[in-house]
């Protein structure tokens, strides 16, 4: 299975995503969405999953949960939008990581592209694909590909957009 992930694009959906997503299975969006509408295009290209942001209302909280914790090709993956950073979670998420120990955890929030093997929580992968949007101190918009099969997540990418500055 072929992810893309995207967080962070604030109700800016860049056309370039069409293009390096066109591989994919499945889009994952780790919040801050911006507005509904850009789910719908992004679903009448692939199938999505996500999770709200702070800044998303309601319209983009009917669509998607705080938080997202599934199965896929055997890896467990937890998704939510403000998780912190490996291994200093938020105190909401830290209590649920030691429980559920997921072998995926994914958010997005502070438009850092992060991917990191926790050092507390071994087997634990953390990921974060920085910021898609135009909207916030990042320098740089990007994304994250990657595939998970037989339990293994493989082949990650980083995929970078352009600099945020030359959008404004």
């Amino acid at each position: 299975m072929r992810i893309g992930l995207i967080s962070d694009t604030h109700g800016f959906l860049d056309p370039q995503v069409f293009e390096y997503f066109k591989h994919v299975d499945q889009i994952w969006h780790a919040g801050d969405v911006g507005h509904a509408g850009l789910i719908e295009e992004l679903g009448a290209f692939k199938p999505v999953l996500g999770v709200y942001g702070n800044i998303d209302g309601q319209d983009v909280r009917q669509l998607f949960p705080e938080d997202q914790k599934f199965e896929c090709e055997g890896v467990k993956v937890w998704m939510t939008h403000i998780g912190g950073k490996a291994p200093r979670y938020n105190p909401r998420v830290k209590p649920l990581i030691q429980r559920w120990r997921p072998d995926l955890f994914i958010c997005g929030h502070s438009h850092i592209l992060t991917v990191m093997h926790d050092p507390k929580h071994k087997g634990v992968l953390f990921m974060n694909p920085g910021a898609a949007g135009r909207h916030g101190f990042h320098k740089e918009r990007t994304l994250l590909r990657f595939t998970l099969s037989l339990g293994k997540i493989s082949d990650l990418e980083v995929i970078k957009l352009g600099s945020r500055a030359k959008m404004d």
